[in-house]
């Protein structure tokens, strides 16, 4: 099974990436959180910053746009190859209000038209291979029948299909009898993502869907950073590894970032997902999202891997 980090805006930019990958190194590509495409001859600070090679030595990373317009994906494209990229994945799974209002990620599904000319234009001047994220409509699962005619038109690298409708944002459960569907009907490889938290999860899905063979995790992974281990291994994640690992990312975005607000804004997003794999973990969730100096964040983060275990798989 080849293993793939999903994309998730403000949580899995280089530093975590890195951390990631040093402490675990099992991941076969990551994605990196959306850069919308434009006419600039010039990337922001911090989207270069993310995608530079030299902040992503000894991994894969695949940069992912977004964008409904395909001059702009064209411009940005040809910008990312001189960086020494062969893939961009185009975003057409988020769900966010502001990015669908915008008929952007998965907005764009309700567009057949345009997204059908888009992808001709892209895929007719494309700079790199091409993959795309989707969802499998933005109001009603059965949109995805169209849309798979269309994207069979075009020679994508890879369709990540996440079975849910924008409207579902992550409620509700993926919609497995359309999954099913697209495995026969795209002429594209397909990856699945969506909601593999635990290796039973993986296992029921692994089972009932034999013959795929790559699959993208976000929140999972960001709950659990050794999950992909304990699916490969049958390895319970290590209190020691998860601290050293935190350590990692804390300490590096103390080094990037200016002023306690900033640093703890980032640690508590990713508690938000990590606080899930201790013991008895309430009082020390309310207890981080308090925190105002990195002094008291210090003392309940401490306080929480002395006295509490870490959940099994």
């Amino acid at each position: 099974m080849n293993f793939y980090f999903a994309p998730m805006e403000g949580l899995t930019g280089y530093i975590y990436r890195n951390a990631h990958n040093a402490f675990f190194n099992n991941i076969d590509k990551y994605f990196s959180p959306f850069i919308v495409a434009n006419q600039s001859n010039s990337f922001k600070t911090k989207e270069l910053n993310d995608i530079l090679p030299e902040n992503n030595q000894g991994l894969v990373l695949i940069p992912q746009l977004l964008t409904n317009n395909a001059k702009d994906f064209i411009h940005t494209s040809k910008k990312i190859k001189q960086l020494g990229y062969n893939e961009i994945n185009l975003n057409l799974g988020c769900p966010s209000g502001t990015v669908v209002s915008k008929n952007r990620g998965s907005g764009f599904l309700s567009k057949t038209k345009e997204l059908d000319a888009f992808l001709e234009e892209i895929f007719s001047q494309a700079a790199t291979k091409i993959s795309v994220k989707t969802r499998i409509g933005k109001d009603q699962p059965e949109e995805f029948y169209n849309l798979i005619e269309i994207f069979n038109k075009y020679p994508i690298e890879e369709l990540i299909i996440h079975p849910r409708i924008q409207k579902d944002f992550y409620k509700n459960k993926p919609n497995l009898n359309i999954f099913k569907d697209a495995l026969t009907l795209s002429k594209n490889p397909v990856c699945y993502n969506g909601d593999i938290f635990t290796v039973k999860d993986y296992k029921k899905f692994s089972t009932n869907f034999c013959s795929v063979k790559t699959i993208m995790i976000g929140r999972g992974l960001l709950a659990n950073p050794g999950l992909i281990s304990a699916i490969e291994n049958n390895t319970n994640l290590e209190k020691e590894l998860l601290k050293n690992f935190h350590d990692k990312i804390y300490e590096d975005y103390k080094r990037v970032l200016f002023g306690d607000r900033n640093v703890l804004f980032k640690m508590k997003e990713l508690w938000f997902y990590m606080i899930r794999m201790f013991c008895n973990n309430a009082k020390y969730a309310k207890k981080i999202r308090k925190s105002e100096r990195l002094h008291d964040y210090n003392a309940v983060v401490l306080s929480l891997f002395r006295e509490q275990d870490i959940l099994g798989n």
